[in-house]
């Protein structure tokens, strides 16, 4: 693909260089100098990565990995939570059309073995492993750099409010997984996994102490383990 030829190469390969943190404006929109200034030091193609689903009570965490055209990106693009349902979605199928796009999921029983945490860095992991490319760099959402990564990576606090990969990432992992948990509700019936998406709202709660957990519940997490130590046996689906 000829967008993924680089600008201009440096002789100094990206793993060695001091990544340059850009002034960071709160009330900004996601940009492409990250992205660009990775270009411009060697890096012909970068991708974003992001997740969704650390706090919900059941279901996966979802990780998307996207590589954006420079010269198709689509308009609107920002942190998903800063976006309506309606223009997430529209956003995420001009995304599929015009980008190289890797999602990931980890399920409840790994995430209760391994925790949380440790989950959604190895979603991000396997989404960008994903990538039908071969990636020189990953620009990662948060603190936290995921383990085993195929390339070198930075991590950025805010990162889909900053950057415009991260930003793509961030709508394709919560339109996907968003998508999964209302397939979902049709087979684990009587949580409002449709509507809450797996987070602890109060009404989620309540279903659990009154059905008892299922098995995309993750019972590590306090709520949960609350009602299988109060749940009536037999009551677990």
């Amino acid at each position: 693909m000829a967008w993924l030829q680089p600008r201009s190469m440096s002789n100094t390969p990206i793993d060695s260089l001091q990544f340059f943190e850009f002034n960071f404006d709160s009330k900004a929109k996601p940009d492409f100098r990250h992205e660009r200034w990775l270009n411009d030091h060697g890096a012909k193609c970068v991708c974003g990565v992001d997740e969704a689903g650390r706090g919900p009570l059941a279901g996966p965490v979802t990780a998307a990995a996207v590589i954006l055209d420079p010269t198709n990106i689509p308009e609107g693009l920002h942190d998903s939570k800063k976006l309506s349902e309606k223009k997430r979605r529209a956003l995420f199928f001009e995304i599929l059309n015009s980008s190289i796009v890797s999602f990931a999921n980890i399920g409840a029983p790994t995430i209760d073995k391994i925790n949380i945490r440790e989950a959604s860095l190895l979603a991000m992991s396997d989404s960008v492993r994903g990538l039908n490319a071969h990636v020189d760099f990953a620009l990662i959402d948060g603190n936290a750099l995921p383990h085993n990564l195929p390339c070198p990576a930075a991590a950025l606090v805010k990162g889909d409010a900053r950057s415009l990969s991260i930003a793509a990432a961030s709508i394709v992992a919560k339109v996907v997984r968003d998508q999964m948990m209302i397939e979902l509700d049709k087979l684990y019936q009587g949580y409002g996994l449709a509507g809450h998406k797996g987070y602890p709202t109060k009404a989620h709660r309540e279903a659990v102490l009154e059905l008892g957990p299922s098995a995309i519940h993750r019972r590590s997490f306090a709520p949960v383990a609350a009602a299988l130590n109060t749940k009536k046996p037999g009551s677990e689906i």
